[in-house]
């Protein structure tokens, strides 16, 4: 079944769109929580400075993904039921991290102790490497394949799941994302730390190059079903390669947009080259899960179509605002961050509806 109707290939797109979506703005947090390892030395305060640019984002961030996993399990049952339970220990093992990470951001300043920051820090390190390079392993076997049965199960093992394809595809989801979170940071801060977040982000892009150009030309020509996606693999290259220029003259707003151009290409290269499967089976294509075989009936798609149209408005617009009242840049550990009043108003306003004294 390669022939699915016009509303299930919508779905299939609306799916990419979320994770696009997701990687795009969640990619930045996870790069920099990476960087509060590479200023570990600075100590606590120069860390939660670093964390202080995510502070108001990261939460609604997170949104996209909890979106995107509940529209793939309403539209497409059989590819959420089948991935879920055939990637279930590295899935698992994600939901894990991203929890733990939660509590990161919520427990790190709640007992002021240099020991107890250390210990969140330690996590929020954790926090951003494990998840970047999880979804590069899971997104890679995904677009890649693995081997499935007659009854749909997945029956490719954890260790067959860290083959050298996706263990390349874990590599560049975590230096891309490095290097868009250091951008992101150097958007967001002032002085010294702003210097070096730029002078990193000019080292760490001839890696995310490399990396980026051979994971996705292997995947081009070894996986993808459609010529078309070079467009956007010569999209994603050439927005890492502007990343160079565009970082040594100091240009941070179009060094940031560079990366999500990036991020943008590398993700409906992977998607626009999995359709129109959703998970194919390498050992027999008669197996395999496609947007036709695995989506739900046409009247679900439909209706799941017209609430998307009245909430997805009420989101983008609810985003757009969150970053425009946190628009300003952090200048130390000392100084509240611009909105930073309207945030304490609104957790003051949760705390007072929700927990008891």
């Amino acid at each position: 079944m390669l022939d699915p109707t016009v509303l299930e290939t919508l779905w299939f797109f609306l799916i990419a769109f979320f994770f696009l979506g997701y990687f795009v703005l969640e990619g930045f947090d996870f790069g920099v929580q990476m960087n509060v390892a590479t200023f570990w030395r600075r100590g606590t305060g120069t860390r939660g400075t670093v964390l202080r640019t995510i502070g108001p984002v990261w939460d609604g961030n997170e949104v996209w993904v909890i979106t995107g996993g509940a529209l793939l399990f309403a539209a497409f049952p059989e590819w959420y039921a089948t991935l879920f339970s055939g990637f279930y220990l590295a899935l698992l093992l994600l939901l894990v991290v991203l929890i733990v990470r939660v509590c990161a951001f919520k427990w790190r300043e709640k007992v002021d102790s240099e020991r107890w920051r250390n210990g969140w820090d330690v996590v929020h390190v954790i926090g951003g490497f494990a998840p970047a390079l999880l979804w590069g392993v899971a997104f890679s076997n995904i677009v890649a394949g693995v081997s499935i049965d007659e009854n749909r199960w997945v029956t490719t093992t954890l260790l067959e799941l860290l083959n050298p394809f996706a263990l390349l595809g874990g590599l560049v989801f975590v230096l891309l994302f490095w290097l868009h979170g250091t951008l992101y940071l150097a958007l967001k801060v002032e002085g010294r730390l702003r210097e070096d977040a730029n002078r990193l982000a000019g080292i760490l892009a001839w890696p995310a190059l490399v990396a980026g150009a051979a994971f996705l030309l292997w995947y081009q020509l070894a996986h993808s079903h459609s010529a078309l996606t070079l467009i956007p693999l010569a999209v994603a290259a050439l927005g890492l390669l502007a990343v160079v220029p565009l970082n040594r003259q100091g240009r941070e707003g179009l060094a940031f947009g560079a990366t999500t151009a990036a991020i943008t290409g590398a993700v409906i290269t992977l998607f626009g080259g999995l359709f129109p499967y959703v998970l194919p089976a390498t050992n027999d294509a008669a197996n395999s899960l496609t947007v036709a075989n695995a989506s739900s009936t046409g009247h679900t798609l439909t209706v799941m179509l017209v609430a998307l149209c009245v909430f997805m408005p009420v989101v983008l617009a609810y985003t757009v605002w969150t970053y425009r009242v946190f628009r300003h840049r952090v200048s130390d550990e000392d100084s509240p961050a611009p909105g930073a009043e309207l945030l304490e108003k609104a957790r003051k306003g949760y705390r007072e509806a929700f927990e008891q004294e």
